[in-house]
């Protein structure tokens, strides 16, 4: 029986340094986790020049889901970016106003963990959410607003004339507020997964298979782009080594030096359809193209099947969401404009 046991804890002890050598190498790839400590993870996502503050979350929050914000008063941030259904619309083009297509056949990213990206927009313009929150309200195709109907809109609520008080000190809303608020409640829409478990230390977050995939993710160089916490978000040349089969879709080339965002895998088995212009719906297809597309090499059918498993352990717990009640329009709210 001694000899049994002592093989036994051999075994475990050679997984537990098989483990340990493995988040020591993805941590070396540059991955990292979503801090379980909460003062960690504030610290990470707040903005200091933007704090977040419980009365700006609540507000924003209620903005981002007012569809008011759009010149038709049909369309609002979670349209495109629906939080029930992985952050995303679920199509290969946003659709937005006059139920119209993105004219460069753009995809919607993900809002969830938006905020660990460095850059925003599939071309990287602008650097934060806050910046970002501008963009969409005003964008034709998408909620075509202008600044001067979006602020008549909400100052014209009492409601959130008072919230606006409450989160600013004072009434004075502006389009910048409006937006900064909303990027507050955005900054909060982070979603821990195993990964982020095992990255801290759990060795036994994972499985065998994910761990498996997690070594084939790391050798085959899909890190050298998904890295960080956010498992992407930077900026990166598209395509590297081979044309990408779809590119005749859409007529987006990335920045003006051929750089594309490098979108989360976070929640990546949730956000189909992918690419920058949503041609691809089989997950295992967008691996297989990115190997040939981005690392210049085949994968196998085992190799796609192995990373596509690690993707499972991306897959996080989402915040717990109820529809926010919004404040009742007035006399002197704009009317809705659907020309």
């Amino acid at each position: 029986m001694k000899k049994i046991y002592s093989i036994v804890t051999i075994m475990a002890l050679g997984s537990t340094l098989s483990a340990d050598s493995l988040i020591k190498s993805a941590t070396n790839a540059g991955l990292a986790p979503i801090p379980s400590d909460t003062k960690a993870l504030m610290k990470l996502i707040d903005n200091p020049k933007n704090p977040i503050t419980k009365e700006k979350v609540t507000l924003g929050k209620k903005l981002f889901f007012d569809p008011r914000l759009s010149k038709s008063g049909l369309i609002s941030c979670n349209t495109c970016h629906n939080l029930g259904t992985g952050g995303i619309d679920g199509v290969s083009a946003a659709i937005g106003h006059h139920w119209s297509a993105n004219p460069h056949h753009l995809n919607s990213p993900t809002v969830y963990n938006a905020v660990f990206m460095s850059r925003q927009f599939w071309d990287g313009r602008d650097p934060d959410l806050e910046a970002q929150a501008q963009g969409p309200m005003q964008a034709a195709p998408e909620m075509a607003i202008t600044k001067e109907m979006a602020v008549a809109r909400i100052s014209s609520m009492p409601a959130y004339v008072k919230e606006f008080e409450a989160a600013y000190g004072d009434n004075n809303i502006t389009f910048k507020r409006i937006a900064d608020t909303i990027g507050s409640f955005e900054r909060t829409l982070t979603t821990p997964a195993a990964i982020d478990a095992f990255l801290e230390g759990d060795e036994k977050a994972l499985s065998q298979a994910q761990k498996e995939g997690l070594q084939t993710f790391i050798n085959k160089g899909c890190v050298s782009c998904h890295t960080g916490v956010g498992i992407g978000g930077g900026m990166q040349p598209f395509p590297v080594a081979k044309p990408y089969k779809y590119a005749h879709i859409g007529d987006f080339k990335g920045d003006q030096n051929g750089m594309v965002k490098v979108p989360t895998l976070r929640n990546v088995l949730k956000t189909a359809p992918y690419f920058h212009n949503g041609a691809v719906w089989d997950v295992k297809e967008a691996i297989k193209i990115m190997g040939e597309t981005q690392l210049g090499i085949d994968l196998s059918e085992k190799e796609i099947d192995s990373i596509a498993t690690f993707f499972t352990a991306l897959n996080g717990k989402m915040p717990t969401l109820t529809y926010p009640e919004l404040p009742a329009v007035t006399g002197k709210t704009p009317k809705p404009d659907t020309k």
